[in-house]
């Protein structure tokens, strides 16, 4: 009967002993035994619970002006007070602060209010309790929130983002917000700001202030988040390749307008900027109300090119119109009343000339002075030949007149290129004061808002 008892009591110390659970492991199944995630954590029911917001702008990923969203990056703190998540730490080891799960815990629901797509943001399912029952909750957020954009300075523009933290159901007696840091502090900390990109970081301004619905206060913190786009880039590959293919087609108004080049260079310049406008669509940002003033730009600049063909289309056309035919057109008739006198006195004479060699056909006499040509011949007194010389003499009377008609005609396309040439430098004129007044104008503006 001995042996027995002493094998028993050999076999009972034989079996492994169960380990002891760690004091960490004690303090969290002591906090949550009987904790309850879906009550606010209050001791007193009327008592509100304060969420302390902060925020840092880490960079600015994309900015949609079509679909009038901002996507940015932050670093998001909020810190309150659960009254349930207290021990003392000399029970417990001296633990002073341990993390627990989110989903097991009470958490704020505090959301943005210009929220409009979920963005790709890393889970972080634990957050920090301390033994006084502070709970901190830092995670890394990428925010897709609604924008007003503002896109007619393109690419000198600044925007202003709002993100709004409010509770969704609770009101200021129950959950109320305030601010961390000190308003001065936030605004001015761009320190964490990825500052390589598109996108400057200006400022990022913040207040509080108070929603009044249904006789409840909600509260609500909004942060400003000031930025202002770098037009480098824009000013570089959009703007100057613009500004060289516009002053190359002033510089092509020197070109002679009878040399017949003019006209292809100008198609080809019109040309290419119409490939650089189509490339160039995705560069610049659209919305659906409002265009950027850059795509007026393109577009009066488009505009001149083409008023620019068709001054010159309009010139040439004038340099190969006969005399007769543009006297038939109103305007033209003008300029050739000023200018068409050396026609008028040649037209003169040579009806003169014709109704003189009619009178020596009917009269048989040849008292005329064929000045001021002496080396061809002069006659001041009545002759008499044989038929021979009469024909001889009628031969040199008709190539003086077809030679002076000859010269009085180069003299006659000479004055019409004249006049040509001073047509073209009146509306080479105009065209060049309506693109300085333009660029002066776009000049000013975007230096005005670029300096600002």
């Amino acid at each position: 009967m001995v042996v027995w008892t002493h094998e028993k009591c050999r076999s009972v110390d034989s079996l492994p002993e169960k380990p002891k659970r760690s004091v960490l492991n004690q303090l969290t199944r002591t906090l949550l035994r009987h904790y309850d995630c879906g009550i606010r954590p209050v001791l007193n029911w009327t008592s509100p619970t304060t969420i302390y917001i902060d925020l840092i702008i880490q960079s600015v990923l994309d900015v949609d002006g079509q679909m009038q969203k901002v996507t940015t990056s932050i670093w998001y703190r909020q810190i309150w007070k659960d009254e349930f998540l207290v021990w003392d730490p000399e029970e417990f080891d001296g633990i002073t602060e341990i993390s627990l799960s989110s989903d097991a815990i009470w958490v704020p629901d505090v959301i943005i209010s210009e929220f409009v797509d979920a963005g790709k943001s890393p889970v972080i399912p634990y957050v920090y309790v301390n033994s006084s029952g502070v709970v901190k909750n830092y995670k890394p957020i990428q925010v897709v929130s609604a924008c007003d954009l503002e896109i007619y300075a393109f690419p000198f523009d600044k925007q202003n983002c709002t993100l709004t933290f409010r509770s969704w159901l609770h009101s200021v007696g129950e959950l109320d917000l305030a601010l961390l840091r000190n308003p001065e502090e936030i605004e001015s900390d761009t320190r964490e700001f990825m500052n390589n990109g598109e996108w400057e970081l200006l400022s990022v301004p913040s207040h509080y202030w108070k929603l009044n619905l249904a006789n409840k206060d909600y509260a609500h913190i909004q942060f400003n988040v000031l930025i202002r786009r770098r037009p480098l880039l824009y000013v570089v590959s959009v703007l100057i390749p613009s500004i060289f293919l516009m002053l190359v087609d002033v510089i092509s108004f020197y070109l002679p307008p009878n040399s017949g080049t003019r006209i292809t260079f100008k198609t080809s310049i019109l040309l290419g900027y119409t490939v650089f406008r189509v490339n160039m669509m995705d560069e610049i940002p659209a919305t659906a109300i409002k265009t950027p003033l850059i795509g007026a730009f393109f577009a009066v600049c488009m505009a001149l090119l083409v008023l620019s063909l068709a001054k010159s289309i309009f010139v040439v056309k004038l340099l190969h119109h006969s005399q007769e035919e543009v006297k038939e057109m109103s305007i033209s008739a003008c300029l050739l009343h000023k200018y068409g006198s050396t026609e008028q006195s040649f037209s003169e004479s040579l009806f003169t000339s014709v109704r003189t060699l009619d009178d020596i056909d009917h009269s048989g006499g040849y008292e005329y002075d064929l000045s001021p040509e002496p080396d061809l011949l002069s006659l001041t007194e009545p002759l008499s030949g044989p038929p021979q010389l009469e024909k001889i003499l009628q031969d040199l009377i008709t190539l003086k007149l077809f030679l002076q008609e000859d010269e009085n005609d180069g003299m006659a396309q000479t004055d019409w290129l004249a006049l040509c040439y001073k047509v073209d430098k009146l509306l080479f004129r105009i065209y060049l004061l309506i693109f300085i007044i333009y660029s002066s104008t776009l000049l000013l503006l975007w230096s005005s808002w670029s300096s600002v």
